[in-house]
């Protein structure tokens, strides 16, 4: 799958440069696919960090959308398009399969306190504010339509998941940085 691909791209990408090959200098991905210890040295997640660890592993999960342990190109490409361009409706949703451990469509409270915030809040408190929220029928459990639509109509859901934060402004921030790292 020639050379791979790059995690930060500043100019359209041509046709050719699509088909597999380096997008611009920074991180590359010779095999062509992203593994998870490779994304993990992107976000400089440590291996002693076992919460930002088991994070970025939620997160390329969510993306490994074949489930072969690897982002291919395409599964790379709709990541960030969705971070970075996603409209709420699509960013609920994969907000929603980050936290739906068990993947059985609903979020249960101990699914709910794994929310990482920075809020004086214990995750308990945070837990019962959200079912409060946006568990319209009271069953202890939040489906994802009580999800999207919760999230919608409450404020400090949206701002609790962080769906309002600036990725593009990230990447922009962060690549040069990280491309003179390598």
């Amino acid at each position: 799958m020639g050379r791979g691909f790059s995690a930060c791209a500043a100019a359209p990408a041509t046709r050719s440069q699509i088909s597999g090959r380096r997008l611009m200098d920074g991180w590359e991905c010779p095999s062509g696919a992203l593994h998870l210890h490779e994304l993990k040295k992107i976000f400089g997640v440590s291996s002693s960090s076992v919460e930002e660890s088991l994070f970025i592993e939620t997160i390329f999960n969510s993306f490994d959308t074949n489930k072969d342990n690897t982002l291919d190109f395409l599964e790379y490409v709709a990541a960030l398009h969705l971070i970075l361009r996603g409209n709420l409706e699509d960013r609920l949703k994969w907000s929603f399969k980050m936290y739906d451990n068990d993947g059985n469509g609903r979020l249960d409270r101990t699914e709910v306190k794994r929310l990482k915030t920075h809020i004086s809040m214990t995750p308990s408190q945070i837990c019962d504010r959200i079912f409060e929220l946006v568990d319209q029928n009271n069953d202890g459990e939040i489906t994802l339509l009580e999800f999207m639509e919760g999230a919608q109509k409450d404020e400090w859901v949206m701002n609790l998941l962080k769906l309002d934060v600036n990725a593009t402004g990230w990447v922009i921030q962060n690549c040069g940085r990280l491309q003179s790292a390598t």
